[in-house]
């Protein structure tokens, strides 16, 4: 699936649009603070959107779907009428660390379920700030809107034993989007088990960005991914990262170059290191 709306506006762009009527935009940040930092300032007009009661359906057992599983599409669906989102809406994402946090999620789930304008705002909200964007802590008023219509995920999607079958096959490839410490087992602060899924591939999703945190031209993330890729199919690649929120960023960064989006394994490490699969996991 390829998107026609380019999935990344820069905050110049952002600027330009802001009193449109249809223009809805979303703070995804995700830490700790994250609401309190949003109560105290945001985009003049954001929302907050939290990755994990709005984003994820978090269970008790994250062997089951990992960290942050999907909701269902009529859940997500809810959650948009309650933004008060319509198929109409031009939605911006934002979050303050470079989209990583949840605002890749927000817009890949978003895509996901068919919704065509949308768009991950560049360098996120420390990008705003420096270009001077209207920021306040003010709350604005949702309207009121009708169901948003949403039955199924239209983006490809994969699970753990796909994953098991093919992540050693030539013909396929496994991209693990975390850092190099996490994929060769140096280092784990948040789940289990130290290591990566035997036969994935690491391209940390941070080489997305330059060094200011904006992502890379197009061009140059088309480059880097026609490198990685080595003309395999699409539908045979298969993106992860820890619970399935940063490997959203490299599918953004993917869709940005003008690359159809692959397979994303939600449960990705999360699932993967709680199921007994231990063995030959350490690089």
């Amino acid at each position: 699936m390829k998107i026609s709306y380019s999935p990344i506006i820069q905050s110049s762009e952002l600027l330009e649009i802001y009193t449109n009527s249809n223009l809805i935009i979303l703070d995804a940040s995700n830490h700790k603070n994250a609401l309190l930092n949003y109560q105290q300032k945001h985009l003049d007009g954001a929302l907050f959107i939290d990755l994990n009661t709005q984003l994820a359906d978090i269970k008790e057992d994250p062997s089951i779907g990992g960290r942050h599983p999907l909701p269902s599409p009529e859940k997500f669906a809810e959650t948009l009428t309650a933004l008060g989102i319509t198929p109409q809406s031009h939605v911006i994402v934002y979050d303050d660390n470079n989209a990583s946090n949840a605002a890749a999620r927000c817009w890949w789930m978003l895509i996901a379920i068919g919704h065509q304008k949308v768009q991950v705002l560049n360098g996120g909200f420390k990008s705003a700030q420096k270009n001077g964007l209207p920021i306040n802590g003010n709350i604005v008023q949702i309207k009121l809107v009708d169901p948003y219509p949403a039955s199924e995920w239209k983006l490809p999607l994969s699970d753990i034993k796909e994953v098991e079958t093919v992540a050693q096959n030539k013909d396929y490839l496994v991209i693990d989007v975390r850092d190099k410490a996490r994929y060769n087992g140096e280092t784990e602060p948040i789940d289990l088990i130290a290591g990566h899924i035997p036969g994935a591939i690491n391209v940390p999703f941070i080489e997305n960005l330059n060094e200011e945190g904006l992502f890379l031209s197009p061009t140059e993330l088309r480059l880097k991914y026609q490198n990685v890729i080595n003309n395999k199919s699409t539908e045979n690649i298969i993106v992860h990262c820890g619970s399935g929120v940063t490997a959203c960023h490299t599918l953004l960064a993917m869709a940005y170059a003008n690359i159809e989006i692959p397979k994303l394994y939600i449960g990705s490490w999360s699932e993967w290191s709680r199921n007994n699969k231990a063995i030959a996991i350490i690089k």
